[in-house]
């Protein structure tokens, strides 16, 4: 019975440290869908290398978590991004960002706060470009892509219909004379005459705050509904994997394998069931550099734990494929165990102590708030209760 009490307590914690963080990322990917022209992102995050760099450049000051990154990278990856470049993104948002830098410095000091970010970054690009050795036909399509014919009134598409009397083939572009000698309406969407000055000034102002506003509420509409419904399972997922090892995989496990190689595949294997943003992995890290872990260690757990998660991989499944999914797996874990041992190695030379640089952390987000969060979260979940939000 205790167990079970620590167990819920923990999955309500894990679930409002995250939930904060998912709504921004929800949010962000509705007005992006709602904002951003899908050909933007097609052209700067498409295919090559060019794009990959871009990817984790705009990725990393980011502040959004793993759970967060989520349903961005879905509609990044559905607005056009190339396969390699939404894996870039998936790897340097949660592994860095502002947020989590300014967390660094102030708890492990600067060389944490220069070396993370540089390692997230090269790790999100040398993972990208480990995607790109995949043939394209070994990719999964993109799916929901806007390929909705938008057919407008002033569209020069002919519609196949069949032609039908004079009096009713007018259409508003049309170029020819209406058969009934009737003044064409100033209104009209194509009409060549010009319009008043009274339109001009008077209609203009207001249809661009109405489209604002209605495009927003589209984009909010689309994440609190579609969006949340396609990765809401795989979330709840990764929330209970993370739980069962926060609750049952004691710290004492980790530190019995001292550091080196070992440890760091220990971590990795333990990183990637977990739910753990780089904000809040950084005290955890701190944690046990100060029980003996090695700096590089601890960076391994800050690198794969934010990057790899159930909820993540299950997402990289459904939308790229297995294929993306294995190299993605390999290319992050290569990486962490790379630079660490790059950081260990570099301390060591230099006579470097991380430990004299630790200070003590202090709660980010009020935990009121984050429950609030995972509650709001749980209403547009599931359909029934969602109208009541909505």
């Amino acid at each position: 019975m205790e167990q079970l009490t620590f167990f819920i307590n923990n999955f309500i914690d894990l679930s409002a440290e995250a939930s904060p963080w998912l709504l921004l990322g929800l949010l962000i990917a509705g007005l992006m869908k709602a904002w951003v022209p899908s050909k933007i992102l097609s052209k700067h995050l498409g295919k090559g290398k060019l794009a990959i760099v871009k990817a984790a450049l705009i990725g990393a000051p980011l502040p959004l978590c793993s759970c967060g990154v989520i349903p961005v990278a879905t509609e990044l990856r559905r607005s056009g991004a190339s396969a390699p470049a939404t894996a870039s993104f998936l790897v340097a948002t949660p592994e860095t960002g502002v947020d989590s830098v300014s967390v660094s410095y102030a708890l492990l000091g600067p060389v944490f706060a220069i070396y993370r970010p540089f390692a997230a970054i090269m790790s999100a690009i040398i993972t990208g470009l480990f995607v790109g050795t995949i043939k394209d036909e070994a990719i999964k399509p993109a799916t929901n892509q806007t390929s909705e014919k938008t057919a407008s009134c002033c569209s020069n598409s002919t519609p196949k219909e069949e032609p039908t009397k004079a009096t009713a083939t007018s259409s508003c572009c049309s170029t020819t004379n209406n058969i009934e000698k009737t003044p064409p309406k100033a209104s009209a969407c194509c009409s060549g005459e010009a319009t008043t000055a009274t339109y001009n000034t008077q209609a203009v102002a207001p249809s661009f705050f109405n489209d604002v506003i209605e495009k927003t509420k589209t984009g909010v509409y689309y994440a609190a509904t579609k969006l949340i419904d396609d990765i809401i399972i795989w979330l709840a997922i990764g929330l209970i994997f993370a739980t069962i090892v926060r609750t049952f995989m004691p710290e004492e496990f980790l530190l019995s394998y001292g550091s080196g190689l070992p440890a760091m595949l220990v971590m990795i294997a333990i990183s990637i069931p977990m739910y753990i943003c780089a904000t809040a992995s950084t005290p955890i890290a701190a944690g046990f550099i100060m029980a003996g872990l090695s700096p590089g260690t601890a960076l391994v757990f800050m690198m794969a734990g934010p990057a790899t998660n159930i909820s993540t991989l299950g997402v990289i499944k459904n939308e790229m494929g297995s294929a993306v999914l294995i190299r993605y797996l390999l290319g992050v874990a290569l990486c962490a165990i790379g630079f660490a041992t790059l950081l260990d190695f570099g301390l060591n030379f230099y006579h470097i102590d991380i430990s004299n640089q630790m200070l003590h952390s202090h709660e980010i987000l009020p935990h009121w708030f984050g429950v609030f969060c995972a509650v709001l979260i749980t209403l547009l979940a599931i359909k029934p209760l969602r109208k009541l939000v909505l």
